[in-house]
């Protein structure tokens, strides 16, 4: 029997403005998170003199390795942590399953609470 080999047959590129993409969609599914923000992380990125942030999320990729910053406003009432960690496990998920990329680093900026 013929083994299978994968040929490689070209390079795949995946851009920062995708994973962050990603990223975003899947921190607004996790219960409690009412939106992204982009007020603190802006100006903090805008600091570090980093250039790509897209609705409160900003995504750095060296060697096939994610490092995320999202940031986000909860609705009122949800405990803080719990969310927050969940929104690191579905970014994590997400990112891995979709990319194939690995995720070292889920940061995220609880930057404001809806009251409504």
């Amino acid at each position: 029997m013929e083994e299978n080999k994968i040929e490689n047959i070209g390079k795949i590129n995946i851009a920062d403005d995708v994973v962050a993409s990603i990223a975003g969609i899947a921190a607004i599914e996790v219960d409690g998170v009412a939106r992204l923000t982009g007020g603190i992380s802006k100006d903090v990125v805008s600091k570090m003199g980093k250039k790509k942030l897209a609705k409160g999320v900003e995504v750095s990729i060296v060697d096939g390795n994610v490092e995320a910053d999202i940031s986000v406003e909860l609705e009122y009432g949800n405990n803080i942590a719990k969310v927050s960690k969940e929104v690191q496990a579905k970014v994590k998920q997400s990112i891995e399953t979709m990319t194939g990329l690995n995720v070292t680093v889920v940061n995220v900026v609880v930057s404001g609470i809806k009251l409504d």
